[in-house]
């Protein structure tokens, strides 16, 4: 069994079509079904199921797909970091979602380029979606993100959980209001959520919110970005909920409220391929927990 009958596996399984997955491995159609073929008769077992439309894998075809996708991941992340390794000159492509910019992240970029100076850090804007996708493809190298997932070829390590605050034009009703505001308390205001696409994205977190008092938000609006989100809310067209950092962009038509509910956090992951053990991301943690130190910040330290 060799790589390319995994490849050629897994693009047959993922486009259930064999036309497709031949155009997207760039070959023909007949050696890819031979391929397919000597590769069941190699281990002994049907993949395909004869004569479905669409196609559809056996129960060991499943089986088989769940593990050679990780497999074909890592053997990109090794030709990846052998070709990192290789250069002389380190350079290192980091993803983050916008609202991180106005967090802790410069700081850490800073700190990292003052300890690190032959080190050559570019920046990626990119939801946490896009991160996920961009790390297996080795577009970068580590990223800063928000939501929960799972994938056994990426490894996410939770940095810190950031209070979240409702956003509101100044002439609202709870914006001079003393005390937190609660989620109830917001549930018939317009809701700016973004970004809307791709998706799962932080719109999908900032309802979950709602979803775990049982309450469901009466009018909400989905945006593309934060900056669009902001400008709404200053105009007066809804509120938004946001991480907390996101004070620092000091909007004069916008002014910011705790939010009482105990659960009304946003985590903030720090993503690496599941097999990079670099130095470069070593040094990065390094720099990001001692950030957090300085600033007091409750935070998890976990090592690569």
């Amino acid at each position: 069994m060799e790589l390319r009958h995994l490849r050629y596996f897994v693009a047959v399984a993922e486009e259930r079509n064999f036309t497709r997955a031949a155009e997207r491995l760039h070959i023909a159609q007949p050696p890819l079904s031979r391929q397919i073929q000597q590769l069941e008769e190699m281990l002994g077992v049907g993949l395909i199921e004869k004569g479905a439309r669409p196609l559809r894998l056996t129960e060991a075809g499943q089986f088989f797909l769940a593990h050679a996708k990780p497999l074909l991941d890592q053997v990109h992340d090794l030709k990846t970091m052998t070709q990192r390794v290789g250069k002389l000159e380190r350079t290192v492509n980091v993803g983050f979602v916008a609202s991180t910019l106005y967090g802790l992240l410069p700081d850490i970029i800073r700190r990292y380029r003052e300890r690190h100076p032959e080190v050559e850090l570019t920046l990626h804007e990119m939801t946490t979606v896009e991160q996920m996708k961009a790390l297996k493809e080795g577009k970068i190298d580590m990223g800063f993100g928000r939501l929960k997932s799972q994938d056994p070829s990426i490894r996410r390590i939770l940095l810190r959980e950031e209070r979240m605050v409702a956003a509101l034009f100044p002439g609202h009703r709870l914006a001079r209001a003393e005390a937190p505001v609660r989620l109830v308390d917001l549930v018939q205001e317009p809701l700016l959520v973004y970004p809307y696409s791709p998706r799962p994205s932080f719109a999908d977190q900032v309802l979950a919110l709602f979803s775990e008092v049982n309450l469901t938000p009466e009018h909400v609006v989905e945006v593309r970005e934060l900056q669009i989100a902001m400008g709404l809310v200053a105009a007066g067209q809804g509120m938004s909920i946001v991480p907390a950092s996101v004070q620092g962009m000091h909007h004069r038509n916008v002014v910011y409220r705790p939010i009482e509910d105990k659960h009304a956090f946003s985590p903030i992951f720090f993503s690496v391929r599941h097999m990079d053990r670099s130095p470069e991301l070593a040094q990065m943690l390094a720099v990001i927990y001692g950030i957090y130190d300085d600033y007091g910040l409750p935070h998890t330290k976990e090592r690569l």
